[in-house]
């Protein structure tokens, strides 16, 4: 996530989120993100993309009578979907992002994206989390949902470092909490805060605080201190 840096945030935050009960490794151990107390670590569209930079544009895979499989069974949305071209296209997403949405190494741009069922869809729902070149940390996350031949925008969150998942059909969305004199490499703490579809937007349901610890033990990562559930 944007603002941390490399195996020290991983190890940071790898060790808050075990204190939950769940582990989830997203990018190459740049990210380690949980899920909501109870979830199960897994998203719903499948396991996460393993490469720091995501491809434009996901290929569906067709049957063996040449017809595209169903949204249930691929996981997959019916057509092809540009997360780039639905960033750029869309109202919603800042100018800040699309002027700075460009490949990082020939064709490969700094997005992940995922699939699967967080607003009650007979269609999968498609989440798309941008991030930074330079440490593959998150600047925005978007939930988009089929309406008709389009998708629509029905959440955003552009407070980085964010990094948004899909959890037994919730959306759950993990945020670095910095403190007035933190550096960017050690946040003070960690939300994980969980969203669900009530058929018109997404409304809170969860949120987990952990406080990282400042004692390092013989050069290991730091602990959390604390966790507390609002």
């Amino acid at each position: 996530m944007r603002g941390l840096s490399g195996q020290e945030l991983t190890g940071r935050r790898s060790l808050v989120l075990m204190s939950a009960g769940t582990v989830v490794l997203v990018g190459t151990a740049v990210f380690a993100v949980g899920c909501a107390t109870g979830g199960t670590g897994l998203r719903d569209g499948g396991p996460a993309r393993t490469e720091t930079v995501a491809k434009t544009t996901p290929t569906a895979a067709s049957s063996p009578g040449g017809s595209p499989p169903s949204a249930a069974a691929s996981g997959r949305p019916l057509k092809k979907v540009d997360p780039v071209a639905l960033l750029k296209a869309d109202p919603k997403v800042s100018a800040e992002i699309k002027r700075d949405l460009k490949p990082c190494t020939g064709k490969e741009y700094p997005v992940d994206v995922s699939y699967g069922r967080v607003t009650g869809s007979s269609v999968v729902d498609i989440v798309v989390n941008v991030l930074s070149c330079a440490d593959a940390l998150g600047r925005g996350s978007y939930v988009y949902r089929a309406d008709g031949a389009k998708y629509e925008n029905v959440f955003s969150d552009e407070q980085p470092p964010v990094y948004a998942e899909i959890d037994r059909g919730d959306l759950v969305v993990t945020k670095q909490v910095y403190g007035k004199s933190d550096a960017l490499s050690y946040p003070s703490g960690e939300d994980v805060i969980t969203y669900r579809w009530d058929g018109e937007k997404f409304t809170e349901q969860d949120r987990v605080h952990s406080e990282y610890s400042n004692v390092v033990d013989g050069g290991a990562q730091p602990a959390p201190a604390a966790s507390q559930k609002n």
